[in-house]
């Protein structure tokens, strides 16, 4: 099965990836992680995205179609992969359409993670992360024993850049206007589910489970 998951940023959409990647054997897929592969292992295709990086431009869509085309021809990507982040909007949901069809494939199923983005601006300002270990805390949901100290470490607790709530607002005018689209493709596809993004991460898994079956 091929599985394309949709939402803002913050929804939760790497966190249920990686459990489904663990229980079905399916491979996350992830454009940065291709790009740095196959940079890596200097396929052309990996040339040229250097090439295009090297000059500070944004890698186009045919190159990160063809990334995904060379990453799903794998074998462990046989019995099929997740998606997530990708594609960011229409022409790029339709090129992936296209790069399937060639392969006898197709997207089996998009899953919406639906959130406001209310509840996103107050979920993820009130993340706090160790500036040692990286690990992750939460104001709210997931409180350290000790404020603005790390469990693990006992280093600093920061709030990051990309977490203020002006910075994470932009972020979602952007989803809004780029991706959102996205949504309407797959709907008129009736490939999408959708499952309700503000439960906690144990419910959003059976949601997406039971969107898949």
């Amino acid at each position: 099965m091929i599985v394309v998951l949709l939402g803002p940023p913050g929804s939760g959409k790497g966190t249920q990836a990686k459990r489904l990647s663990a229980e079905y054997r399916w491979p996350q897929l992830s454009t940065g992680d291709m790009l740095r592969s196959a940079i890596a292992k200097g396929s052309q295709v990996g040339i040229e995205a250097k090439a295009v990086m090297d000059q500070g431009r944004l890698v186009p869509d045919e190159v990160v179609i063809r990334l995904i085309a060379e990453r799903s021809q794998d074998s462990d990507c046989k019995g099929g992969f997740i998606l997530d982040g990708f594609p960011r909007n229409e022409s790029q949901a339709a090129a992936l359409d296209t790069m399937l069809g060639k392969q006898g494939r197709q997207v089996d199923c998009a899953v919406l993670f639906d959130i406001s983005d209310q509840d996103l601006v107050s979920r993820l300002s009130g993340r706090r992360t160790c500036v040692k270990c990286g690990a992750m805390y939460h104001l709210e949901f997931a409180k350290p024993k000790q404020l603005n100290t790390c469990d693990s470490c006992g280093s600093a607790l920061i709030q990051r850049d990309d977490d203020q709530p002006q910075v994470i607002k932009k972020r979602l005018e952007v989803y809004h206007q780029q991706t959102e689209p996205v949504v309407g493709y797959y709907t008129r596809q009736s490939k999408l589910k959708t499952v309700d993004a503000r439960e906690e991460t144990d419910r959003v898994a059976a949601a997406v489970h039971r969107a898949l079956k």
